[in-house]
């Protein structure tokens, strides 16, 4: 039997090794109901947003503006809910182990299953993730600290603004991992030619910069151990929209929960520019 840990109701197991349709099964069985780092390790992961079709021209619109945060990897037609640019036979409304209800910018409840929020008008949005980029960091031999410790990644909100675009304004998500300076190093060359999973860091080292105050507690997730000798390495992180969505207040917006992704069907290598 896999080993199993509980921290922030993450359980780690023998997940990695599946393929993404079947830990898709398992999403929509609610058998996996919390964070899918390290999950059908090798495919993409990515973020969700669910706008009504009022706002997806303006929401289209800040993703194209803001890249780093909101690298898109596939957008439905309208009234759709199979992201079929990235994963087949998949149901964006069940195949996230849990999702975020966003009505008038303030966050409502969580779910594990999102059916009864859905509009025929509705648009949904998939933005790449930084989990993907784990596999070649691990590869490298570069260690996820939120994996070793079995917790979710910690996400801040930063004092970086997003570039707006109609209704859509607020501040940048960070993602964090500790490394030493020669992995952050390294990282930053793994990571520079993976744009549509965020790419290079957008800051390394003191997080007063960018306007986190306590790196002990994230707005998200949760934290993790920074050890003697190193730095903290920030990546733009895709549940930037959700602090967006608590600034511009859309009527009604449905997310992933921070950590908690959808994984498509296409390899992390195809997504690499080079």
């Amino acid at each position: 039997m896999a080993s199993m840990h509980r921290r922030g109701e993450y359980i780690m197991t023998n997940y990695e090794e599946m393929s993404p349709a079947k830990v898709r099964e398992l999403i929509r069985e609610q058998t996996i109901t919390g964070p899918t780092a390290g999950m059908s390790k090798g495919f993409a992961q990515a973020n969700l947003v669910i706008l009504k079709k009022e706002h997806a021209y303006d929401f289209l619109l800040f993703c194209q503006r803001n890249p780093k945060s909101c690298p898109l990897l596939d957008v439905t037609e309208v009234g759709s809910f199979k992201p079929n640019k990235i994963a087949t036979n998949a149901n964006i409304l069940t195949d996230v182990p849990k999702y975020r209800i966003y009505k008038d910018g303030v966050f409502t409840e969580e779910v594990l299953d999102a059916s009864d929020y859905w509009e025929e008008d509705m648009v949904c949005f998939l933005i790449g993730c930084s989990f993907t980029f784990e596999t070649p960091l691990l590869a490298a031999d570069i260690p996820i600290r939120h994996i070793e410790e079995k917790c979710n990644v910690p996400m801040y909100k930063t004092s970086i603004a997003c570039e707006k675009a109609g209704v859509f304004e607020g501040p940048m998500v960070v993602s964090m991992r500790p490394m030493t300076y020669e992995n952050a190093i390294r990282a930053v060359q793994i990571t520079t030619p993976l744009p549509a999973v965020h790419g290079a860091p957008i800051h390394i080292g003191d997080p007063s910069q960018i306007g986190i105050q306590d790196i002990d507690k994230p707005d998200f997730g949760d934290s993790v151990t920074i050890k003697d000798g190193e730095i903290p390495v920030f990546w733009p992180c895709g549940v930037t929209p959700q602090a967006v969505a608590m600034q511009s207040k859309p009527s009604i917006m449905i997310t992933h929960a921070p950590g908690c992704m959808f994984i498509g069907d296409i390899k992390d290598t195809t997504l690499s520019i080079f």
